[in-house]
This record gives C-alpha cells, structure tokens and sequence, in this order.
C-alpha cells in the first residue's frame, strides 16, 4: 500500500457516505447546513487541453460548489495547485451570458492529515492581472492536528475518525517498549468506539457506525503495516477490519439472492430497504413469501 490510501479512504466516504462531509463545510465555511440537505455529486476529472486535472472532491449544495482536497503532506506547492484545480472547476461550470462568459470559483479547502508549526491556517496566491490588477487567492486549510477526539465529537466531525490514528504514527516505537503508553492508546480508541456507537447507534444509524469503523481499522492497519501487535489491538477494540462498506456488502448480498431465487424484485426490494436503513428487515423479506408480497406493495414493485 502507499499513501493513495489516504485519498481511497477520503473519497469513499466523500462519494459513498456525503453527509459526512456536510459538518466538515460548516466548521471551514461557516455555513450552517443540516446533514440531510441535498448534495449532488459533481465530476472529479476536468480535462484541458494540456491533459486531465483530478480532484478529490467537488461537490453542489443549492447553487453552491464546494471543492475540498485530502492532503497527507503538508506541500508548499499546494497553493498553486488548488488555484489549477479551481480553475478547472470554474472553466468546466462556466455560465455564458450573450458574448460573454461568467465564471465562478468554488469554496474550496485543503484537509492537511499531516503538518507543522509552518503549515499555513490559509494557503495564498498573488494573481496579477494583464491590466495590472492584483487579486489574493486564498484557501482556508484544515490540519487534522489541531483537533482531539472530544472536539471531533463536540463539532460532529465524525470525518475526521479515520484519520485521527495519524498523530500516532511517529510513536510505533515507544508503544512497541511502552506496554503502559500501548494501553493508553487502546484505552482512548475504545473510548472513541463507545461514543460512536452511543451517538450513531442510538439515533438509528448502526450503519454508518459500522462503516466508520472500517474506515478506521484500514488506515490504522496502514500507519502500523509493520506492528502487528498495535493492528491487532487497535481491531480488536474498534471491531472491524474491511474498507469494503457494510451497506455495499448488504447490496451485493441483496442481488446475488435475487439472482439466485431468479427475482430482480427481490433485489430490487433489499436495496430500497438498506436505503430506508431497514437492514433487520431483510431476512424476513427473504425467508417469508407472504411478508415479502407486503413489502412489495408497500414499496409498489
């Protein structure tokens, strides 16, 4: 594995979990928008005509873009490359009005999982104009080491989880002869396992408490690759240890059974119950045919 790791995991729940992402904008852009409001996911790959710009995310809420890019290194020359990537955003969703074109820059950040003391709170440009005129770019950046697990709750920055293991890495060492420093380690993840589940269990959303948790495990699998033990106990106390996302697991489960039983309704049915986050209800749907037709009505399939 190398550092794309970091992008995989950040896109996955970008792409497959949005509403993450939801208090993650309001914390940078001081906007206050509820997790359910409509997100809609727009095109990471902006071809030029000198070859293909990729972003890690660019996302439309109401008339609003909003690009955020996953940094594992604090690169100083990320402050050009946003200005590449916004403009490419901006040309791609340009609006033409007569003979004349408007373009509009997205709101955009950079998540740094690594820094320092010299990583910038914004990363800056001076454009000059052909007409002499001067602009600042600016970017507001986000550095994973400013924030503790009681904030990451407090703000419900759950995003974050993943990646909060990486303020650990530089001590695999210490913990490898520290059993005590080890404990502390385990100690606080199992603290962070608790209050994940007492806040996405109890309002119904086991889900995406399971998914988070796999996210967590794979990256802490990475920063320890070499340091079995830490991999192990880290598994152990948060319970998981497979990036593939439990609801897409619950969906490929769902058609191999319709496809076995020769019933694309079945198939059908089990992912609109995954979308209702009504996953307990699938074993009923396909081991009880009388129920299954309810549910059918119910869903008019």
């Amino acid at each position: 594995m190398n550092n794309t790791i970091f992008d995989d995991v950040f896109r996955t729940m970008v792409e497959k979990i949005p509403r993450l992402v939801i208090p993650l904008i309001n914390e940078v852009f001081h906007t206050s928008y509820p997790e359910d409001v409509e997100i809609t996911q727009l095109r990471n790959e902006h071809q030029q005509a000198d070859g293909e710009v990729i972003t890690d995310s660019c996302l439309l809420i109401g008339k609003k873009m909003y690009h955020i890019e996953c940094q594992s290194t604090d690169d100083t020359t990320m402050a050009v490359r946003m200005i590449e990537y916004d403009f490419a955003i901006a040309i791609e969703y340009a609006a033409k009005q007569g003979r004349r074109y408007e373009i509009e820059f997205p709101r955009s950040c950079v998540l740094f999982l690594r820094s320092s003391g010299n990583t910038p709170d914004f990363l800056e440009t001076n454009v000059i104009f052909p007409d002499g005129r001067k602009q600042m770019y600016r970017v507001p950046t986000v550095k994973m080491a400013d924030y503790t697990a009681e904030s990451i709750f407090e703000k419900n920055l759950l995003m974050l989880l993943p990646f909060y293991i990486m303020r650990y890495e530089k001590r695999a060492h210490d913990m490898r002869e520290n059993p005590r420093l080890f404990q502390t380690l385990l100690n606080e993840y199992e603290e962070i396992r608790v209050k994940l589940e007492k806040e996405l269990t109890g309002s119904g959303r086991s889900e995406l408490y399971t998914d988070l948790i796999k996210l967590i495990v794979k990256i802490s699998d990475y920063i320890f690759q070499d340091e079995e033990k830490i991999q192990k106990g880290i598994g152990d106390a948060m319970g998981g240890k497979v990036l593939e996302l439990e609801s897409e697991r619950l969906r490929a489960e769902g058609k191999a059974i319709g496809e076995v039983r020769g019933e694309e309704r079945l198939s059908v049915l089990i992912n609109k119950l995954i979308l209702d986050k009504r996953n307990d209800e699938i074993q009923i749907v396909v081991t009880d045919a009388k129920k299954r037709r309810q549910y059918y009505d119910e869903y008019g399939l």
